[in-house]
């Protein structure tokens, strides 16, 4: 039998001591990840406030879309004039050209809260029956990715959009009643980058759809001459030219590659953002001077060093560069139809002449 000395087996007295110390450095160790979490926070929450500044804040402070623009101003006064909520508005078009940033707009034109959600965190009924419930009189709400909603989410706007009522279903089996709750009136605006992935009766319940352009190189050296003023960066006309005709037609890619410009400035050069630094910066960064991206360079070199410039299909450009598909057809191919280096056919894609030319292949 093993014989356990007094000097190894601690009495009562001197056990609770060493305790005391192990449960003090266990709520120090508890207390040390809160603590560090403070900052990071406090710099996220910065880094939103300086996005949000980012955004015009009425529509008159709105940069392109013009026709849109026309269509909405109209839109707001009629349904100020008749003290009822906006009707119900459909964007649609490629990411970053300000859908988010128009129903806020649209809010603040109506003196009304906005509330900003996405369609895949409405997966469950209660989750859009207790939003639509939220929701005051002439509130917008603003769904992003509509495409994405689920079957049963869709059909519960339905009267929700035509109605202001939404129906719920209480109990079950034989004993399942459904209940018409009332809806204040509020303004739906859905964004998608798939329209046709909508379903008719969805996409027939709204009162305005339009489509959102790419913006002209004009607008967006407007747009990065707005941005650098509010982050007080100096930068010459030619400077934010160079940097809107790179940004493919986009404003968050403009505002985007300027902060990269900004960093380029600040350590590799001094003074004001001018043409050449942009171009030096950009360059770097690997935007050609059409606003392609090693990515959009990677698609067309595929295209035509594998399969001589196509017809492809969608599914082997992905293959080949090792790119999801959805990626490749709503964020790159867009903006390279747009500036005529890809076609699309019955057959497949297409790379054309322009294309060939501009990597060199010609």
């Amino acid at each position: 039998m093993a014989i356990v000395s007094s000097q190894q087996q601690p009495t009562e007295p001197e056990r609770k001591p060493k305790q005391r110390q192990e449960s003090t450095r266990k709520r120090q160790t508890r207390k040390a990840p809160e603590e560090n979490l403070l900052q990071p926070t406090a710099a996220v929450d910065e880094q939103e406030k300086q996005e949000e500044s980012l955004r015009p804040p009425r529509l008159a402070d709105y940069i392109g879309q013009k026709e849109l623009k026309e269509v909405l101003l109209i839109a707001i006064q009629a349904a100020k004039n008749r003290n009822e909520p906006l009707d119900h508005l459909l964007l649609y078009g490629p990411p970053g050209l300000g859908k988010t940033t128009m129903s806020l707009i649209l809010a603040a034109e109506m003196e009304v809260n906005c509330k900003i959600t996405t369609a895949p965190a409405l997966e469950r009924p209660r989750d859009i029956v207790g939003l639509l419930m939220s929701m005051k009189q002439g509130d917008i709400l603003f769904i992003d990715e509509i495409h994405r909603l689920s079957r049963m989410a869709e059909e519960l706007l339905y009267p929700a959009m035509e109605d202001f009522r939404v129906d719920i279903t209480i109990g079950k089996g034989q004993a399942a009643k459904t209940r018409s709750l009332p809806l204040l009136p509020f303004t739906l605006v859905g964004a998608t980058t798939r329209i046709g992935s909508l379903t008719s009766p969805l996409r027939d319940r709204f009162g305005i759809i339009h489509r959102l352009r790419f913006y002209e190189p004009e607008e967006l050296s407007q747009i990065v001459l707005r941005t650098a003023e509010i982050l007080k960066t100096p930068i010459t006309s030619e400077g934010a030219t160079e940097i809107a005709r790179r940004a493919r037609g986009t404003p968050r890619i403009a505002n985007r590659l300027l902060k990269r410009v900004r960093d380029y400035s600040q350590v590799k050069a001094s003074g004001e953002i001018s043409q050449k630094i942009a171009s030096d910066a950009l360059t770097l960064f690997n935007v050609d001077p059409l606003g392609l991206d090693w990515t959009d360079r990677l698609i067309l070199k595929a295209m035509i060093e594998h399969f001589n410039g196509g017809p492809v299909g969608l599914e082997t450009i992905a293959s080949a560069t090792g790119e999801d598909s959805q990626t490749i057809e709503e964020v790159y191919e867009p903006y390279l139809m747009q500036i005529g280096l890809m076609q699309r056919t019955h057959r497949g894609r297409t790379v054309t002449p322009a294309a060939w030319k501009h990597l060199g292949y010609d």
